[in-house]
This record gives C-alpha cells, sequence and structure tokens, in this order.
C-alpha cells in the first residue's frame, strides 16, 4: 500500500463522525448497513451522512452495493487491514514483541 493511501485513510479517519460511521460498519460485518440506518443510530442529517460516506469511499475504507432501491455500506476489511500493517510493519525493529496470550505489543 501506498502512503499517500494511508495518508488518505487516516484523513478521512481523522473526523469524529466518519470515525463513528467507519466502527458501526466495521461491527455491523459482512450484513453492511443502509444509510438510513446509520443517519438514525447517529441522529444525523442525510445530506450529511451522505457526504461523510463518500469521503470514507474515496479514502477506500467502505464499499457500497446497490440492493434493490436500497443502498448498503460495508466496512472494507481489507483496506484497514492494510492500513493496521503499514502502521504496525516495523513495530519494535521487527522483533517479536506481543505479550504472550494478549494482541498487545510490550515495546
Amino acid at each position: 500500500m501506498e502512503e499517500k493511501d494511508i495518508i488518505r485513510a487516516l484523513a478521512a479517519l481523522a473526523h469524529d463522525l466518519r470515525l463513528r460511521v467507519f466502527r458501526m460498519l466495521v461491527v455491523a460485518g459482512p450484513d453492511g448497513l443502509t444509510p438510513g440506518t446509520i443517519a438514525a443510530q447517529l441522529d444525523v442529517p442525510n445530506a450529511t451522512l451522505s457526504f461523510h460516506l463518500k469521503e470514507l469511499m474515496h479514502a477506500g475504507l467502505v464499499t457500497q452495493e446497490r440492493d434493490g432501491r436500497s443502498l448498503i455500506y460495508r466496512a472494507a476489511y481489507e483496506q484497514m487491514n492494510a492500513v493496521l500493517g503499514f502502521l504496525t510493519e516495523n513495530c519494535c525493529q521487527g522483533q517479536a514483541c506481543l505479550v504472550p496470550g494478549t494482541d498487545s505489543c510490550q515495546c
């Protein structure tokens, strides 16, 4: 993954509403959510949500699929994992650093 793609993804997540939307979609899993469901749960206007979903899609963090008359948004797990991988790629100078039995780095 190129650095410019990482910067775009992190910039998209650097907004509180977009971060909340993305986290909701991660929790929703492969079923995804409709914009109406997201807007209702976050109590935001549809136009505002639409703008932020476009930003997340532009960053590659969210996908959109039409299901009949509905749109379904899903977290793009491959992109999310690529961002996380980039951020932790050189953790602890390549040494094994996980605390046994956890997902935490001991550095």
